[in-house]
């Protein structure tokens, strides 16, 4: 029925926030050997993590050819349009923004672009124009008129996101 969990077999391993210490030893012993089999790797470097936090800790955060830094404006353009096509297929998004992570990306959608989409009446997951009717309310108020099909077309018009 698949393997148990990595981290259930070793007790006393040590969970929650990666310390600078933890993060040097991985780094290390990587950079001299290569991490081989993730399992053996945490003993081996002297480590009291289990093997599955020392990959995820090593491919969402350390490894070098990370790009660190804010997103760029056609960073998110890209994330916007490829969401549209993919949905939440963050491993195939992040192929297309060399040097980001599946991981990264997926935070930065759902702490940044989500939220901004939300602010513009967008349906971040339709990628349409709202149409609840608390969003549509609170436009017809910003905009000061009560037809409220006038106010999405002079708002939107035909393609919400600019997309080609």
């Amino acid at each position: 029925m698949g393997r148990s969990p990595c981290c259930e077999e070793n007790v006393g391993v040590k969970k929650g926030p990666w310390t600078p210490e933890e993060d040097e030893k991985l780094i290390d012993y990587i950079s001299k050997h290569g991490h081989g089999s993730w399992r053996t790797l945490p003993k081996r470097a002297g480590l009291n993590r289990c093997g599955k936090s020392c990959r995820l800790r090593w491919t969402n955060y350390l490894t070098p050819d990370i790009k660190r830094g804010k997103f760029s404006e056609e960073d998110e353009r890209i994330i916007i349009n490829l969401h549209s096509v993919l949905g939440n297929k963050w491993s195939k998004i992040a192929t297309h923004l060399p040097g980001r992570t599946d991981n990264e990306i997926k935070n930065y959608w759902n702490t940044h672009i989500r939220k901004k989409l939300l602010k513009m009446g967008i349906d971040p997951e339709t990628h349409k124009p709202r149409t609840d009717l608390n969003h549509l309310m609170s436009l017809s108020q910003l905009l000061g008129t009560s037809n409220l099909s006038s106010a999405m077309n002079t708002t939107w018009g035909n393609n919400p996101l600019g997309l080609q």
